[in-house]
């Protein structure tokens, strides 16, 4: 008990008063203290130590114990759930964050084989020429061998020349094979109209894709001079995989008054013609030739574009290894987020699911585009208005037909 005489009976624990509600300690003349709690007196020296337990008692009795396991567990797992998910919450919010582009000028397009060419043109509100356009077809090429096969067999009876430009360099600075130097053979056929270059790579650690990309197709910007285009000869100027049909480059080449750059709406194809995504391929296009000004570019150039061109057909490779490498090679490597993206069961199990290589979600402006497009691509069994090569030798080309997903290992 502390000696008789007059007690300091101050509040010293303001912080425990604010949280506990209550007086703790009593400060005594000497600077001792005592405990009220507890009935302990105190020397100066243990009285700090209590005072500073008694402290962390009393601030631990303002926390809810299992909000702060909630938040120790549950901040790592949200951590996580951001690393591995962060790229689809941010295509979802696309609509937020992004206004879609200008609506193209659609075309109508009017075919059928027993309309003559002369009202052909005249339904598109142009006229018939007495001679045809040249065209020739321009691409760069990386490994598509089977679909580069069935593009020039398409377009072979309306091309004056294929120009076509490969490299030993991926966009991403990964070293590859000349494919079509290799297996020239197998289009003999164009061998007489083709104009072919190569040009080696920058090799370029770090660089964006994008980068090594613009280097190749200015470099085939100069290989289509070397090919001797002149001024009003159609040039095609579309990735190996947008497969313009032929008979709307003959409605092109034979029809004036055309516009001078016109994009090619493609009926939009995922690993086959079994899954059909949409039609809004639009980057392939067509362009009346100018000295001076055209240049082979894959961006929009014009707001006019003409219906049912064509066929997209994207990730479209008979061996399991072609879309590994494809991944890794062209410029939108960044989606490659897990090693495990890159797995041969993996990759066969969402080639036949329909679903997305990246795992994303669609790229799309609206939330109601992006929710209608959700899951995997519904299969389509009709095989009708395909290009006529790959009907003629479906025993080499099977895989691309509906019910044929399964792919050889490569």
């Amino acid at each position: 008990m502390p000696e008789a005489g007059h007690y300091g009976y101050k509040k010293t624990d303001g912080i425990c008063d604010g949280v506990c509600g209550e007086a703790t300690n009593l400060v005594l003349p000497k600077g001792d203290v005592w405990d009220i709690a507890s009935g302990v007196y105190l020397s100066l020296p243990a009285s700090k130590a209590a005072l500073t337990m008694s402290r962390l008692k009393c601030a631990l009795r303002g926390f809810d114990l299992r909000a702060l396991m909630a938040l120790l567990v549950g901040a790592p797992i949200l951590i996580l759930m951001i690393y591995a998910h962060g790229q689809k919450v941010t295509y979802f919010l696309r609509p937020i964050w992004e206004s879609p582009p200008k609506p193209f000028k659609t075309i109508p397009h009017y075919y059928h084989e027993n309309v003559t060419m002369e009202n052909l043109c005249k339904l598109h509100g142009w006229k018939v020429r007495d001679t045809p356009r040249r065209v020739f077809d321009a691409v760069l090429f990386s490994n598509e061998l089977d679909i580069l096969e069935i593009r020039w067999n398409e377009l072979s009876p309306y091309v004056s020349e294929f120009v076509l430009l490969e490299s030993n360099s991926t966009f991403t600075g990964i070293k590859k094979p000349l494919h079509f130097q290799e297996n020239r053979h197998r289009f003999g056929f164009a061998e007489s109209r083709l104009t072919y270059g190569m040009i080696g790579g920058r090799f370029v650690k770090g660089e964006n894709p994008f980068v090594e990309e613009s280097y190749q197709r200015v470099a085939l910007d100069q290989l289509i001079k070397i090919a001797k285009i002149e001024d009003d000869d159609l040039l095609i100027m579309s990735d190996v995989d947008e497969i313009p049909s032929g008979h709307t480059i003959d409605l092109l080449r034979w029809c004036d008054d055309i516009p001078d750059i016109l994009h090619l709406q493609l009926r939009n194809y995922l690993y086959s013609f079994e899954f059909f995504l949409d039609d809004k391929s639009w980057r392939a296009s067509i362009h009346r030739y100018r000295s001076g000004k055209t240049r082979y570019a894959h961006f929009r150039q014009t707001d006019e574009l003409l219906a049912d061109s064509g066929w997209h057909c994207s990730f479209c490779f008979r061996y399991i290894s072609d879309f590994a490498f494809k991944m890794q090679a062209y410029s939108h490597v960044d989606r490659i987020r897990f090693k495990y993206f890159l797995n041969p069961e993996r990759i066969q199990d969402v080639i036949c699911r329909g679903a997305d290589l990246f795992d994303m979600l669609p790229e799309e402006y609206t939330f109601q585009e992006i929710i209608a497009k959700l899951g995997p691509i519904p299969s389509t069994y009709s095989a009708v208005h395909l290009p006529s090569y790959l009907l003629k030798n479906v025993d080499r080309f099977r895989y691309l037909l509906p019910g044929y997903c399964r792919r050889e290992s490569g």
